[in-house]
């Protein structure tokens, strides 16, 4: 499932190419030809991401939320402008290329504590990485989800929807295709709040003090498994399954430790190093989560994801920290990695 680094640069590309145009909007499958009709025609006036919940607002009032899910992903093909506000805050932009990623030298550093060179391409195995062109557009077709892959160009424009396309959003010269969502509806501004309302806070919109303090009080309260807790998207948006084994083993917190008998230090730890984290998924659109590493150490991290995790997917094999054997087991439906020794 996409987790919330992932959302925020979907949804920074649609800020980059199609906010502020008219959308043409269909439903090639069928089961969202009532809503692509009520926004059809229309100029998308804004595009926001809460935790893994997406909203392109239109020129009528209306809101379109998507939830991805699962299997949900976004395609984008056309001429697509690459995303500016990642490019001039690091760097670096937020696609997938088909070669490897581009880190610049604030951007290393920030991730490794202090080690790295300017302008470093590194190759992810998985394509779990970003488009290194800078301010061009792309004549090209590119995949967006929990990871994000680029196929190269396809011919003419606007490209045959292929699969169960749910609903495609077209502007004159870029087009993007929504498949296997678990969400995608229409709504009115009150309805998006109220979905909004029910949501953790984010640390990409609201890192400050308040949202620090309502993530802080609302674990502090509750008897839950702060393993549980950390996947609830009513306690905090956007962490999904890697997110959370990272951030427990980060913090050294047993995952079943009831939230309301976990420090206030440590749970305040929690919301800073998530926003640390979500930070360096934004900019690079890799899930990085492990720090201070040398220059070799961090080309295979960004190259592949065995090396790029403290606990995650690496059941049986000795912890990186203690060498007691990674635990696997189920929490919350969904697989929970972790140290009997280092989260003791």
């Amino acid at each position: 499932m996409p987790e919330g680094h992932s959302v925020h640069r979907i949804t920074r590309q649609f800020v980059r190419n199609f906010v502020g145009k008219r959308v043409a909007a269909s439903s090639p499958q069928g089961r969202f030809a009532e809503g692509a009709a009520v926004i059809d025609g229309h100029v998308m006036t804004d595009a926001r991401a809460v935790g893994k919940q997406m909203f392109l607002e239109f020129d009528n009032g209306l809101w379109m939320r998507v939830h991805l899910g699962m299997y949900g992903a976004w395609d984008f093909a056309g001429d697509i402008l690459m995303d500016a506000t990642i490019a001039s805050a690091n760097g670096r932009m937020g696609h997938t290329n088909q070669r490897g990623t581009v880190v610049d030298a604030a951007t290393a550093n920030a991730v490794k504590g202090g080690v790295g060179t300017s302008q470093e391409r590194i190759f992810d195995t998985a394509g779990e990485n970003s488009l290194h062109s800078i301010g061009a557009p792309r004549h090209t077709r590119v995949r967006m989800a929990e990871q994000e892959k680029e196929s190269g160009d396809f011919g003419t424009f606007p490209p045959e929807p292929v699969g169960a396309v749910r609903v495609r959003l077209l502007t004159d010269t870029v087009s993007a295709d929504l498949r296997g969502p678990t969400a995608c509806e229409v709504l009115d501004p009150g309805r998006v709040e109220a979905v909004i309302a029910k949501l953790g806070p984010d640390p990409m919109l609201d890192s400050g003090r308040a949202a620090e303090d309502r993530f802080t009080s609302t674990v502090r309260r509750k008897p839950t498994p702060v393993g549980l807790l950390l996947m609830d998207q009513g306690v905090v948006s956007g962490i999904g399954n890697v997110y959370r084994a990272e951030l427990l083993f980060r913090a050294r917190l047993n995952p079943h430790t009831p939230g309301k008998r976990v420090p206030e230090e440590s749970v305040r730890s929690l919301w800073k190093d998530w926003a640390h984290l979500l930070s360096i998924g934004v900019a690079t659109g890799q899930m990085m989560t492990m720090d201070d590493l040398s220059g070799e150490e961090y080309a295979r991290a960004m190259a592949n994801q065995t090396d790029r995790h403290w606990v995650y997917k690496r059941q049986g094999l000795p912890c990186r920290v203690c060498g007691a054997h990674i635990l696997l087991e189920e929490m919350g439906a969904r697989k929970l990695y972790w140290c009997p020794n280092c989260q003791a």
